[in-house]
This record gives C-alpha cells, structure tokens and sequence, in this order.
C-alpha cells in the first residue's frame, strides 16, 4: 500500500527511441558506438527485449546520456515514492540501484561492490559522492582522491572522472542534478 510501481518492469525502449531521435540518429550509429547490433537496439526500443545494465551503458554512452538518465526518462515521476532496500545478494557482484525513480530533477543511485574503474563519467551537471560503506579512490582532473566511510566528493558539472571502490563490499550514494536539467552560471562571479 502506498508504494508506486512496485513490482511492474521497466520498459526503456521509448526513452531510448526518443533520445536517439533527438539526436537525429539511425540504429546503425547507435549500433556502430555501443558494440550492439541493429536488431537487439530495435528489440530494445520496441520492448520486446529488456537491455542487461552493461548494455543499457553501452547505449546510454553511444546516445551521450546516463543509463540512470534513461530509466529516468522511462519512469513516469511521482510526487511521493517509496523505495524499498534490497535484501543483500550472496557474491560479489557490483549492484547499482536508484535510488529516485521517474524523471525528477535529482538522480541518486547506490553502488554496492567493485565498479569499472576504466570507466571515465562526465556528466553535465553537478554531482555528488557520498561514502556510506568502505573506501573508493577517485580521479577528477588530474588529481586522485582517496574518500572512506562519511566522506564526500563534490564535482561541478563538465568535470571527467574515474572512479573504484578500493574495499571490498564498498556502498557509494552517488547524488546529481538531472541532465534534463539545464544548469545555470554562477553570474555574481
């Protein structure tokens, strides 16, 4: 009672259809930039096939966006949303998992485990990292950060940036203006 969507599946395919329309671009070059073929990114976008977190990465990058931000766009926002914790998985798989859902104008998610330390982020808008659980090691404009339990991050939006979990079990909040958002300049400065 009272909790939104709690068990319905997502569906992606629209939002990813939309975004890459925006883009004005065909399946072939979406296929060419993420390493999936033509007919899965058609299944995607048509809904007949549900995209593994890594492939929805790799989509997301192609279309110059966040996965974060195509489940976003795929989830209708509610004024008043419960998410519920997820009973810790046995292993040590890496777990993300949003932490707001619907297409609102903040975006948390969680990180529980390893993360793909190769993988450089850029994000337009303003970013934070919180260190609930463990140590990560963070590498933002030619400098390394070393952040453990407590500690926070903050990056302004256009910053690139790396990032591992440097204990094992390591939990990040990772909070950030939407990208939907458009960010506006300090003009006091």
């Amino acid at each position: 009672m009272g909790d939104h969507k709690e068990q319905q599946p997502l569906r992606v395919g629209a939002a990813v259809r939309r975004r890459r329309r925006a883009l004005e671009l065909t399946l072939a070059v979406v296929a060419e930039r993420s390493g999936l073929s033509v007919p899965f990114l058609s299944q995607i976008e048509n809904d007949r096939a549900r995209p593994s977190r890594g492939s929805l990465e790799k989509v997301a990058d192609a279309l110059r966006t966040t996965a974060v931000e195509l489940l976003a766009a795929a989830d209708p926002a509610c004024s008043v949303d419960v998410v519920r914790a997820e009973l810790p998985e046995t292993g040590f798989d890496p777990r993300v998992r949003s932490l707001v859902r619907g297409h609102h104008q903040l975006h948390a998610s969680e990180f529980t485990g390893d993360h793909d330390a190769g993988r450089e982020f850029q994000h337009r808008n303003d970013e934070l990292m919180y260190v609930a659980d463990g140590a990560v090691e963070i590498e933002a404009e030619g400098r390394a950060y070393r952040l453990g339990r407590g500690d926070t991050l903050y990056l302004t939006g256009g910053v690139r940036h790396r990032w591992r979990a440097t204990v094992p079990d390591t939990r990040v909040i990772v909070v950030a203006v939407a990208e939907h958002i458009e960010a506006v300049k300090d003009r006091s400065r």
